[in-house]
């Protein structure tokens, strides 16, 4: 089978790209965690960065989000430097517009004293100080599918899925064009897991924001985007469309992981013995 590597790993220059990254890397001490990766995000797009624990797409995404500084590579929106070179209070406002990150834990990232109101009132007062934010606060809780009643509630007193509801809606405040979700619904049942992927299909639409969803989750990746690429230690190994990379795929740690999807005769011990075997050819290859 073609090796599908090329057609995300050395990207050109695109005017048409919303989020570029190029040759990002970083490592702790002598842990390689991302190792020249790059991809393209177009307008409006949705990109699946998938792998298992350790593969370094969570620390591809902070990067992107500036949580994380990269040793070398870039990334840019709309052609314009998104990094942490500027530290001043205006520089860090203007990034965080531009990308936004929603975390699997909504709880941990919400203010548990205070009211979903509160809590977006706070973020719009932040970047757009001196104006009056009723009137979108009311838009962003019915963008999310939230009532009138829940903007005097507070994250103990909602589900997982309403303040999951409350932290892309905060997100969304900024009207960023790049939106990180990162495990966004891994935290949550099937059921609200569905409800929240097609509110974000629903946004997507309506807004025209890119997705980038960082998960380990080939189900969610198969449902709502467009690309995906695939890492493992740090590194692409395997990236394209969606459906033909899940449905087709070319290198053995991509079948790999679809093997692990339990299935009707879902084999445990072969997928051990696969797992080995690809081990095997890491130690001899090194």
């Amino acid at each position: 089978m073609p090796d599908r590597t090329s057609a995300t790993a050395a990207p050109a220059a695109s005017p048409e790209a919303l989020l570029e990254v190029t040759g990002l890397c970083r490592s702790f001490g002598d842990v390689r965690a991302v190792d020249d990766v790059s991809f393209v995000l177009p307008p409006g797009g949705s990109l699946g960065i998938v792998g298992e624990s350790g593969s370094g797409k969570t620390t591809t995404a902070r990067i992107i989000v500036g949580l994380e500084r990269a040793d070398s590579g870039t990334v840019r929106v709309r052609g314009q430097a998104h990094n942490g070179t500027g530290r001043g209070r205006a520089a860090r406002l203007a990034r965080a517009r531009r990308v936004q990150m929603v975390f699997q834990d909504p709880y941990l990232s919400l203010d548990p004293r205070a009211p979903v109101r509160a809590v977006l009132a706070e973020t719009l007062k932040l970047h757009f100080p001196g104006t009056d934010h009723d009137a979108r606060i009311h838009e962003l809780l019915d963008q999310v599918g939230l009532g009138a009643r829940a903007a005097d509630a507070r994250p103990r007193e909602l589900s997982g899925g309403q303040r999951q509801r409350v932290a892309i809606a905060r997100a969304l405040a900024v009207r960023p064009e790049v939106l990180v979700l990162d495990e966004a619904v891994a935290a949550l049942d099937v059921s609200v897991q569905a409800q929240i992927l097609n509110l974000l299909a629903d946004i997507r639409e309506e807004t025209a924001v890119g997705y980038l969803f960082i998960t380990h989750d080939l189900g969610v990746v198969r449902c709502v985007t467009d690309d995906v690429i695939v890492m493992r230690s740090g590194r692409i190994v395997e990236a394209g469309r969606t459906g033909e990379v899940l449905g087709r795929p070319a290198h053995p740690y991509t079948r790999l992981l679809s093997a692990s999807v339990p299935r009707p005769g879902w084999d445990p011990r072969a997928i051990g013995a696969a797992r080995r075997a690809l081990a095997e050819e890491d130690a001899a290859a090194s």
